[in-house]
Order: C-alpha cells, then sequence, then structure tokens
C-alpha cells in the first residue's frame, strides 16, 4: 500500500483512540461514549450506523433543494466514525477498508458487482451440494 495521506494519518490516529476505548482494554463506558456504544454490543453501534446513513441522505436531500451543503460532510463524519466503532469491533481498521478500495481501484463498478453476485450464487449452490 502507498505510504499514509494525511486523512489516512486522521483516520489511524482516531483509530487508535477507538481501540483504546474497548472495554477490554480499559475503556470506561461512564466517561467515553465510544467505550458505551462498544460495551452494549453490536445492537448500539448498529443502530446509530443506521441513524447516521439516514441523516446523511436527509442532508444530501436537504442539500439539493437549498439547504447547506456542508451539513452533507457533517453528517457523513459522524458516519465514518461510527462506522469506524464497528470495524474495531470486528478486529478492523480504516486501512483495511482504504486496501480493499484501493482493490478495487480500476475496476467497473458494475463488473465489480456482477461479481460479487457470481461468488455469492456459487457459494449458495455449494452449500446446497
Amino acid at each position: 500500500m502507498s505510504s499514509p495521506t494525511p486523512s489516512q494519518d486522521a483516520l489511524a490516529r482516531l483509530a487508535t483512540v477507538i481501540e483504546s476505548r474497548k472495554p477490554g482494554r480499559g475503556g470506561d463506558p461512564n466517561a467515553s461514549y465510544v467505550a458505551r456504544l462498544l460495551n452494549q454490543g453490536p445492537d448500539a453501534f448498529l443502530k446509530k450506523i443506521g441513524e447516521e446513513a439516514t441523516e446523511v441522505v436527509m442532508a444530501a436531500k436537504d442539500a439539493d433543494h437549498g439547504g447547506d451543503k456542508a451539513k452533507v460532510v457533517n453528517e457523513v463524519a459522524d458516519l465514518w466514525f461510527h462506522s469506524m466503532i464497528a470495524l474495531a469491533h470486528y478486529g478492523f481498521a480504516p486501512a483495511d477498508v482504504i486496501a480493499e478500495l484501493e482493490r478495487r481501484e480500476g475496476t467497473s463498478g458494475i463488473e465489480e458487482k456482477a461479481l460479487r453476485k457470481a461468488l455469492s450464487r456459487a457459494a449458495a449452490e455449494s452449500e446446497k451440494s
């Protein structure tokens, strides 16, 4: 992978903070929002991801009708933040997502989606056998 860009550095720093807030690493649910979400389990942070995704959509719709476009960035930041909590819970880091995006670079989105569907169908067929 290429050397980190400043944005990748910021994501890595945030990921380090999130890791430090895990309950198993001393994160205090009474003192840390991240520790509280992680302590409550996947339902808590997955619900937040759903809420934030909805807020991204609403901010974009508002921006299309004369609303403040900066709200789209603010809501995407919230979505990314909560997604990073999920990544940490499942043992991943932002670098894993960046690596996946780099793997997909130069591949048609239509081709990528068709390949994923074909692989999914093949897996389903092999389970039936």
